[in-house]
Order: C-alpha cells, then structure tokens, then sequence
C-alpha cells in the first residue's frame, strides 16, 4: 500500500502488502498470514453486512476463538462499524447492559444463551462459529480485501471498550480510527515490535492492552500469539518456550507467576528478549528475579488509562536509573501537572495528572455530562483527559504515578497514597503481592498480602521503608490474591474474603 494507512484496517492491508507469508496470528492450535488473515476479514465484512451492518454501526463481540475475534475487528473496520469486544465470561445483566446501552446492529459470539438476550433487546445474533470457514477456507489468495462500498473516514468511530466502574455499570470509551491508529504507532515507536518477534499474548482481546497487541503486531510485522487466562498460570513456561516467544506484554500477576516459575525450572524461554508492564506497578524484586534468570531481558515498564490508550512508556530497563518512574508521555504528547485549582505545579510537587495529545480519546459513549467532565475542551480546541490520576514531574521530565484518585486518602490526619503504601509493603522479604484497600466509611485502610510471614511482621518491617504514619493499621494474609479476567487484583474479592470471617488463614494485626 503506497500511502500511510489511515484506517484500522489499512494496517493489516499494508502488512499483507508487505509481508503476505509470514504468520500474523495464532489462537487455538491455528494460524493464518497476513494474507490470509486481510482475506478472511474482507469475507467476514461481508457476511456481517449481510446480516445489516453498516457504517454508524455497532458490533459486539464476545467469544473464546482470538482469531475469529481479530478477523472481525478488522471487518468491522472495513464497514465503517464500531465493534466492542467483551470477555467471553461476560453475559446476563451486565450483557444486557452493553446490548442496551450501545444498541448494536449484530452480537456474534460462541454462547447460544447470548442469543436469547440479543432477542430479548431485539439485536441479531450470529454464532461465531460460522465465521470459522472465513479464516480456514482456502484459496483465499485472489480475493481483494482493499475496498467495499464503505466510504469511511479517519474520524469515524472504531471501537467502544467498555470499562468497570466502582458505583455503576460499565461505561465505553469512544476511540476514532485516527486516535486508535495515532496511539499505536507512538507506542510502537517506544516498544520497537521488529518483525521477527514472536508476541506471546496471555491477555484477552477484550482487554485494551491485549487488544492493541493485534495492532502492534500489524505495524511491525510480528507475530501474534495468543494465549489464554489459564495459560498465565502454572502452564506459562511451558506455553512461553512453545511458542518460541520473543515479547510478553504482562500485567504485575503474569510477571510475579513467571519470575516464580522460573526459579524452580532450569528449562528458560531463552529467546524472550522484551517484557512490558502496565495495569498495577510491578515489584522491584519481582524484575530483578526476572533479569537474574534471564540476562537478556529488557523490561519497559508503562502507564496508562483506557481513555488515552498509553501515557507514559519507560526507556527499555529504565527503572534501573530511576526506580519508581513511569516514564515519558508518548511522543507527540504532554502530560501536565496540575493543582486542584487547575494550576500547574513545578517539577517534584504532586498533582493530578491531564493529558493531551491525539491519542485522548473522543469521550465516553452516550456520556455528555462525563464526557464534559473527563475531556474538556482547552479554549474550545482540542480536548483534553483529566485522569483523576496524581503524580509528579521530576527535572528531567519523567513522570512518577502516586495514585488515583480514589487511592488517596488520609490516614491520622496525613495524606497517603496507596500506590506509596503497595511498593513498601513489596520491599518487605517474604511478601509475594500486596494490595492496598483505601479506607471508607464503615472500615478503616486494609492491607492484604500475600506472604510467607505474618501481617504482624509485615507491618513492623514496613517501619524501615515508609514512614509509620502511612503504615494501615490492619493487616491481613491471604492465601492468594484473586485477580479479574485482565489478570489485574480483583480488590473487591479481596475485602469479601477478608470480611468472611470464615476464612481460618487470615491472619490479622489489631
């Protein structure tokens, strides 16, 4: 393709252009090329424009298969349509939510209950089962896959990615081809995909950060393998070696489980040169235990919102230099810092973090009076995303994430972070993962750990790394923090647990 893709699905056309042989993805025991995955994305285009998707439109899809999920991501591109990927767990009301809310043309998904909930809000249900023959039917080479009778344009609607909210149900973040396709490439640009990298992805596409995996993976040339949740368990060695993989894109649970793994096998995914971090801060001890068994490894840590993609990428091993960064903002971005008052604050004082950039996405769906609140507009220009985030600045320009808005709090009377509060109870020998509960009316800040010594003693050893102050009173051990389906702490399954005074291995400090 001569000129610059500007739409989502001109980045797998050009990949096709430029390397129609080499393998783009692998899901489920199957793969397919570039070519071949271009190809399949034009016929499912087609079949779903059968069943009435058009441009303007909505797709929800929800199933297990990655391959039948990027192919119609792509093919809802082609048609001007936006798709919106759910987690192949997600049904029943919160399903009816997003039906509801979003009003979709067509749900194709692997559940045949789904159709009775599609019906019930008068939405065409396909299985997606019958888009299987578009990736695996041969001869696909002579088919054209450059146009259909779409005319879209780079400030269309592309993609609703549906976030949790903590008092109401999920809300979707509006991203336009040119913002989806601005955020890749300045992602790329620090990441440096190279087209002989094997992506190993354990995360779900419903996911922002695995589903931009399918998009870096296309501007480089690499190949994408997905995996699954399981696979980021026990098996991840196993499936990391396997897959021959060359990058993994974690979150703190993957990194911490194959850091452990690793120190009980001898057999190490030696080709593994790249691991990127985002989601939660990653322990200090858990990189060093990775780059002490594998030399070779570089660590990019990262930091971002769904409402922007990516915020800020660390230089490769970057945290060696400044612990705790997480990094630049995206090139051709700013982030400032800015006071309640919406003032902006030197280098090394706290603030809130605001972004702007290209890569701000265009708001929250059917959300004006949210919209108005999160993306304003700087003198009726472009807009602008106040994170809710606090952080600060230091002189040379890196960016240190303090906590979000809700992870402040006071604690006797003193403002503590539970960002500050998680990394200090990491440094303590024997905790394994940490998560900080912020206090609310009924109880007060809750520590629970994972760990192979009491809450009692973590608590005293957290004396030789924060200040007494920031300490919680209340400590717990927990035999395993549960996490949600994007592999980040389910923090809401952690205060159940706690306050299910069933549980006999609790261990608590008064």
């Amino acid at each position: 393709m001569a000129q610059t893709p500007n739409l989502l699905h001109e980045l797998l056309d050009d990949a096709a252009d430029r390397t129609p042989h080499e393998p783009a993805v692998t899901a489920h025991g199957r793969s397919c090329t570039y070519r071949q995955l271009a190809v399949a994305s034009v016929r499912a285009a087609r079949r779903i424009q059968d069943q009435g998707v058009s441009r303007g439109d909505r797709v929800v899809v929800k199933a297990a298969d990655g391959l039948v999920v990027t192919t119609l991501v792509y093919a809802a591109s082609r048609l001007g349509a936006a798709f919106s990927v759910l987690h192949e767990h997600v049904r029943g009301e919160p399903l009816a939510h997003v039906l509801q809310d979003s009003e979709p043309a067509l749900v194709v998904s692997d559940d045949a209950d789904d159709g009775d909930t599609a019906q019930q809000h008068r939405v065409r249900y396909l299985p997606s089962a019958r888009l299987s023959s578009d990736v695996d039917e041969p001869g696909s080479q002579s088919a054209d896959p450059t146009r259909l009778d779409e005319d879209v344009l780079s400030v269309d609607p592309v993609c609703l990615i549906y976030t949790s909210g903590t008092t109401s149900m999920p809300k979707a973040v509006v991203s336009t081809h040119q913002q989806v396709l601005f955020a890749s490439r300045a992602i790329q640009s620090c990441l440096g995909y190279r087209d002989d990298d094997v992506v190993y992805c354990p995360l779900p596409l419903s996911f922002d950060y695995g589903l931009y995996q399918v998009f870096l993976a296309a501007l480089s040339g690499a190949h994408l393998w997905l995996g699954t949740h399981a696979e980021a368990g026990p098996p991840l060695l196993r499936h990391l070696r396997h897959s021959a993989a060359t990058v993994l894109p974690g979150v703190p649970s993957v990194s911490d489980r194959l850091a452990w793994l690793l120190r009980r096998s001898t057999d190490k995914p030696e080709r593994l040169r790249l691991l990127t971090n985002t989601g939660a801060a990653l322990a200090e001890g858990t990189m060093a235990a990775l780059r002490e068994t594998l030399p070779r490894l570089r660590i990019q840590v990262m930091y971002g919102l769904t409402e922007c993609k990516r915020t800020a990428i660390m230089p490769p091993d970057g945290d060696l230099d400044r612990p705790g960064s997480c990094g630049f903002p995206l090139p051709g971005t700013e982030v400032l810092i800015l006071d309640d008052d919406g003032k902006r604050l030197p280098p090394g004082e706290l603030g809130q973090f605001v972004v702007r950039g290209p890569h701000v996405m265009a708001g929250y769906w059917r959300r004006p009076e949210l919209s108005a609140e999160r993306f304003p507009r700087v003198e009726g220009l472009f807009p602008e995303l106040r994170t809710g985030d606090y952080g600060w600045r230091d002189h040379d320009g890196y960016l240190y994430f303090s906590g979000r808005r809700d992870d402040i709090y006071k604690e006797r009377g003193f403002r503590v972070s539970a960002t500050e509060v998680e990394s200090a109870a990491r440094r303590v020998d024997g905790v394994n993962a940490v998560a900080l509960i912020p206090p609310n009316e009924t109880r007060p800040a809750l520590l629970a750990v994972e760990s192979d010594i009491t809450g009692e003693e973590v608590t005293e050893r957290m004396h030789e790394h924060i200040e007494a102050f920031k300490i919680p009173r209340r400590c717990v051990v927990l035999p395993t923090l549960p996490t949600n389906a994007n592999g980040k702490l389910d923090r809401a399954q952690i205060v159940a647990l706690v306050e299910d005074r069933a549980v006999p291995t609790v261990k608590e400090k008064n």
